[in-house]
């Protein structure tokens, strides 16, 4: 069987406070977008997992797909599989390409196998393995809160803009990006900000990340101008970067716009 798990963006991003165990609180408002992996499960005489595409760091054995296998082995009587993941959202980006990865794991083992999990159940299945992980298995507009694994339905559209999203070959860490951030509340509730026209954007809806990361790599900063100076409505970095996006009302070219070696994904949203 296959699947295509499929890249989200943020809209808006405020880290809100420090937590006892020392993660963050954050809210934001998460939105599928469709820069897409390939996930292909079938029967196996024993647990592989194999893939091809852009190279994934680590050992093999520890991915988040074969992590969310075994969430789901310990309950069920699952026969051995091979998984094989063909990468193509770029890693370490803000897009949450292997968040998706091992959600889609489980939805399409929910399938494959008639477990008869309900989206609830699944979720809870997959928000151990990473706090963004369960936002995909339902796959829609989320307004997201705590440490941005608890999500509550918002009504956003941007269904039928054209976005243009930019990875520079860039890979921000968790730590960089959390450097010098002081939490806080942001002066407009983000719900408030997103019930505003795309074109009000521009000045009130912010990623509290992209001071700090524009400050140590100038070059993101002088993307998201770049977009602004094509037209763009909107243009923010997503999550802790380093991908920066821009919203368009209509299809523009990319040819030439950017460096070669940078990733390019853009089309027309969907939802």
């Amino acid at each position: 069987m296959l699947s295509f798990p499929n890249a989200k963006i943020n809209l808006g991003l405020h880290i809100t406070e420090k937590r006892p165990d020392g993660y963050h609180n954050l809210e934001s408002c998460f939105y599928s977008v469709g820069w897409t992996d390939v996930l292909e499960i079938i029967e196996s005489d024993k647990l592989t997992f194999t893939s091809s595409g852009i190279s994934i760091p680590g050992n093999p054995d520890s991915n988040l797909c074969l992590k969310a296998y075994n969430a789901l082995k310990k309950d069920f009587d699952l026969p051995s599989v091979h998984i094989h993941l063909h990468k193509v959202i770029p890693i370490g980006a803000g897009l949450g390409g292997g968040s998706a990865d091992a959600a889609f794991t489980i939805k399409l083992l929910n399938e494959k196998f008639n477990l008869k999990l309900s989206p609830s159940q699944m979720e809870d299945y997959i928000r151990p393995i990473g706090s963004d992980c369960a936002f995909f298995i339902q796959n829609y507009p989320r307004y997201c809160y705590n440490k941005g694994d608890q999500f509550e339905d918002i009504s956003v559209s941007i269904k039928g803009y054209y976005i243009i999203l930019v990875y520079p070959a860039i890979h921000v860490s968790t730590g960089e990006a959390y450097a010098g951030i002081k939490p806080q509340k942001p002066v407009i509730p983000l719900k408030e900000v997103l019930e505003q026209p795309v074109s009000s954007w521009k000045d009130t809806l912010v990623n509290d990340f992209e001071d700090g990361v524009f400050a140590r790599y100038p070059v993101l900063a002088t993307l998201k101008q770049t977009l602004y100076d094509k037209g763009a409505l909107y243009a923010t970095m997503s999550g802790s970067g380093s991908t920066v996006f821009g919203i368009f009302e209509k299809e523009i070219s990319v040819e030439e716009i950017f460096p070669s070696e940078y990733l390019v994904w853009s089309g027309f949203l969907q939802q």
